[in-house]
């Protein structure tokens, strides 16, 4: 890639899943102002993550990515972003102890405002609106004035995610995250199942070596390690003209750095190798992802990377893939085959959910539980067969109690989903199923992990 980029050169390439602004001196009164501001993230905060993803790709740690489906401005709370930060937590403690390796917590939050959608308008009862695309965008309420694309919520979500990095850095590094509040397991999940005994018995080895640590003099007081923790943010870079407002230069590189977000992702519907997500994202320094469906040819995979990443260095790429339980095997191989005679140096990364949405017998859309852990075990089994590596996983998860995916230890069904559906878009894990997924996901991690880390800790 020899042309000339800067931070506004998508608006030369079609730009899918865009939203139409009746105002365009609105829209550039806002933008404007939102260039002003300070940015949300730092280039050094972006050099770390790329730096820890790059052990990801080297085998040497493990990525978890969770959070929200999309953010909601009426459900932005304190006591939310605790509740979804501590069960990420969780599932990384449990991750962290079964692979042996550290894990890379990556929240799907302070941004993740916007969503691409199937088709630019629904009909209800004979009347057709504009489609609901995310706080960020427009209204969830069926009715014009909510439909209409509004840019003035690019301010409120710019405030709603700094409000929440501001609040997720204090509970990194002021005590919350310390591994003793994060170790104490809410196993109701599995009463009453079979597996009970065995996720309490994980639960009790975890447990056994902190109190070793601690016997050893190793604990929070002496060890910033024990205490804090490094979390960072992602979300899709969909809404270009926010992404482009928030733009700015490292003053340490000279490189451009999105300063919406840690990392930012491309979407599966949005990510044409001539489009205009794509040409944004190639330019700016931050890690990024890159979402695989199943209309991902191979030749075309390998030539994004080359987009986006023409140096190839470790850590810039995860590979987010979304094929659905039961296809993996006739999509992964022939993506890691073609990367692999590439040389290229991507992370792996399974997202379980977005390809096992079903509509319930009540009319909700919902996520069968054992379909999402089906394809996180497929995912594993062809990296195993390849030889390569599988580095992450990918959640749509709340640390709320809702019932919007069925299954699980918990047994919700079809008729369960009305009680506590919240989502505004797609359905997420609740707080008992992510971490019971975290516990199964262990069994896969320690299936795989070398014998030498098994000695060394277990």
């Amino acid at each position: 890639m020899t042309r000339t980029w800067t931070n506004s050169s998508w608006r030369e390439h079609e730009a899918l899943q865009m939203p139409v602004y009746a105002d365009e001196a609105k829209l550039e009164a806002v933008t404007a102002k939102l260039a002003t501001y300070p940015p949300l993230v730092f280039a050094g905060e972006a050099r770390n993550l790329t730096a820890e993803l790059a052990e990801v790709a080297e085998r040497k740690a493990f990525l978890l990515q969770g959070g929200d489906c999309a953010e909601s401005f009426a459900e932005f709370g304190a006591d939310n972003i605790r509740d979804s930060f501590r069960v990420l937590l969780q599932m990384a403690v449990v991750l962290t102890f079964a692979a042996r390796v550290p894990v890379v917590k990556v929240g799907r939050v302070a941004g993740q405002f916007a969503k691409p959608r199937s088709a630019p308008t629904e009909t209800v009862d004979g009347v057709e609106l504009p489609t609901y695309r995310g706080d960020i965008i427009n209204g969830f309420d069926f009715a014009a004035e909510a439909r209409e694309p509004d840019p003035e919520r690019m301010l409120q979500a710019y405030m709603q995610s700094a409000a929440t990095l501001n609040l997720l850095r204090a509970f990194a590094t002021g005590g919350y995250a310390d591994l003793h509040r994060v170790q104490s397991w809410n196993l109701d999940f599995a009463k009453g199942s079979a597996e009970t005994e065995k996720f309490q018995q994980l639960a009790a080895r975890i447990s056994t070596a902190v109190d070793f640590m601690d016997a050893c003099g190793v604990n929070p007081v002496n060890s910033a390690k024990l205490r804090t923790v490094s979390h960072y943010t992602s979300h899709e870079a969909l809404l270009l003209p926010y992404e482009e407002a928030l733009t700015r230069i490292d003053s340490t590189s000279g490189q451009h750095v999105a300063g919406s977000g840690h990392m930012i992702w491309i979407g599966d519907r949005t990510r044409q190798p001539d489009g205009a997500h794509v040409e944004f994202c190639r330019g700016v320094m931050n890690p990024l992802g890159l979402k695989c469906g199943p209309s991902l040819a191979p030749d075309e995979l390998v030539r994004l990377i080359d987009i986006l990443n023409p140096s190839n260095e470790a850590g810039r790429i995860t590979l987010i893939c979304r094929t659905g339980a039961g296809k993996v095997a006739d999509h992964l191989p022939g993506w890691i085959r073609a990367v692999e005679r590439a040389g290229k140096k991507v992370v792996w990364s399974c997202d379980p959910m977005h390809g096992n949405t079903i509509k319930s017998d009540s009319g909700y859309k919902t996520r069968p539980f054992e379909r999402v852990l089906t394809e996180v075990r497929e995912f594993f089994a062809v990296h195993a067969a390849e030889g390569t590596y599988a580095g992450g996983v990918h959640f749509e998860m709340t640390g709320k109690d809702v019932t919007e995916c069925i299954g699980g230890m918990q047994q919700l069904t079809s008729a369960d989903l009305s009680s506590r559906y919240h989502t505004a878009c797609d359905p997420r894990l609740n707080s008992s199923q992510a971490l019971e997924l975290a516990f199964l996901l262990a069994e896969e991690l320690e299936s795989v992990t070398p014998p030498h880390r098994q000695q060394a800790v277990g």
